[in-house]
């Protein structure tokens, strides 16, 4: 018979070193990993994610032993449910993490199922599984991003207002563009396709040559009339062009939307729609994927080809694309990020002092926890015979804590500063409003 496991047990996550994330201590990813006692920041070195899950690629362990989580559920299926562990094996539908972000990350997108189970089919040693990626990200401190493509009119105007762009692609395509968005949405769509396209398959030295007279039209105007205003257009593209000089991704900020998140602000990036984060720190919950399509801002493998054929050219104002949370507990003090898709929700939990408690009634699925301020006590509930025994443990910056399927918890302040934790979840589909009270 095997022996029993809690209902709420901690973990040992681990933390991926990308040279794009923030180095040392200043990166939250460090701040938080430096929790478990194994972990010592080397303040030479860049921290980007923190990997909070089953996925292959960094997969998490129960805390101070090393037990993986996967083996732990395989072996209890009641902690996922039948449901999920006839689907999955142990596995969790979703990748939680948390990131740093020091310069920009590439210019990509994330294929739909059936785009990745084709990459996946022919091309193994680039597209690592075949499942679809989409993901969304809630910002811990302020944080940039380029996500989406902007209304088509900003894009007939940034051809007119930087005649750099315009020389790239050409009079005959920017003429083109420019009459199609006055026809319809369907003649836009096709010719920001054209357009973005025309870019993005430029012939190399064409791009260096235009890069260069925007860079030195940028540089000489800030060196005449002073540095420009931190997060302007001409701030941001001097910023980007440092971290990659010469890069096309370059050229993408004057297609996608240019958004700044504020703390608990959101953004949520569906299959095939074009994005790139550039500064900040957030947490991160996705299908549980690696497969990347990249085409800038990068020196890894950029499949173009691939991309501006996946793309949906959608359009949509930058305002339309920041998402906040909705309040899902009476007390006021959750919040509910809810993305049109089956494999995740994300709970943000903030109790302001000592002694503050929420409760919340417990996923369908497997939820992982992660503390990101303060200090507290997570306690699970016992409300029938056959239920697991009370789970009590103490919550601080930074632990990361698994809890089973159907198990109801209260999370209670026990610092002045409070608690904050993030509560990812999986449900079977259609039963998203369990935690609804």
């Amino acid at each position: 018979m095997s022996v029993p496991v809690p209902p709420i047990f901690r973990l040992d996550c681990k933390a991926q070193s990308y040279d794009w994330g923030k180095i040392g201590s200043a990166s939250e990813v460090a701040r938080f990993a430096s929790s478990s006692p194994a972990f010592t920041v080397d303040n030479s070195k860049p921290y980007a994610e923190l990997w909070m899950g089953t996925h292959p690629s960094g997969p998490s362990t129960v805390h101070q032993s090393n037990k993986s989580l996967e083996s732990v559920l395989a072996a209890h299926p009641k902690l996922v449910t039948p449901y999920f562990h006839e689907r999955l094996h142990g596995h969790l539908p979703f990748l939680f993490k948390v990131l740093s972000i020091g310069k920009a990350l590439s210019i990509q997108a994330h294929p739909d199922k059936e785009l990745a189970q084709k990459l996946f089919r022919d091309h193994p040693d680039i597209y690592k599984d075949p499942n679809h990626k989409p993901e969304m990200a809630i910002a811990l401190t302020e944080f940039e991003a380029l996500c989406g493509f902007k209304p088509l009119d900003e894009i007939a105007h940034a051809l007119d207002q930087w005649p750099e762009l315009w020389a790239l692609v050409g009079d005959e395509e920017a003429k083109a563009f420019q009459e199609a968005g006055i026809k319809g949405i369907k003649e836009g769509r096709q010719a920001l396709r054209n357009l973005f396209k025309a870019v993005m398959t430029s012939e190399t030295g064409k791009v260096q040559t235009e890069l260069d007279r925007l860079i030195h039209r940028l540089e000489s105007a800030a060196a005449s009339h002073g540095p420009f205003k931190a997060q302007s257009q001409e701030e941001v593209i001097l910023r980007i062009h440092s971290q990659f000089p010469g890069d096309i991704g370059v050229f993408c900020f004057f297609f996608l939307n240019y958004v700044v998140l504020h703390p608990g602000q959101a953004i949520f990036l569906a299959a095939n729609e074009p994005h790139a984060y550039l500064s900040g720190d957030c947490v991160e919950c996705m299908a549980a994927s690696d497969n990347v399509v990249r085409s800038g801002l990068t020196p890894k493998f950029k499949d173009v080809e691939v991309l501006t054929q996946m793309l949906t050219y959608h359009t949509m104002a930058s305002a339309d694309q920041i998402l906040t949370g909705v309040l899902c507990t009476p007390t006021g003090h959750s919040l509910m990020y809810d993305p049109p898709i089956e494999e995740f929700s994300v709970i943000l939990t903030t109790l302001g002092h000592t002694n503050e408690r929420e409760r919340l009634r417990g996923a369908d699925g497997p939820s992982i926890v992660i503390v990101t301020n303060g200090r507290g006590i997570l306690r699970s509930e016992k409300h029938h015979e056959t239920d697991p025994e009370v789970a009590e443990v103490t919550a601080e910056t930074g632990n990361v804590f698994f809890v089973g399927a159907n198990t109801p918890f209260s999370v209670e302040a026990t610092s002045e500063e409070g608690i904050t934790i993030y509560t990812a979840f999986a449900t079977k589909p259609n039963k998203k409003d369990h935690f609804h009270h």
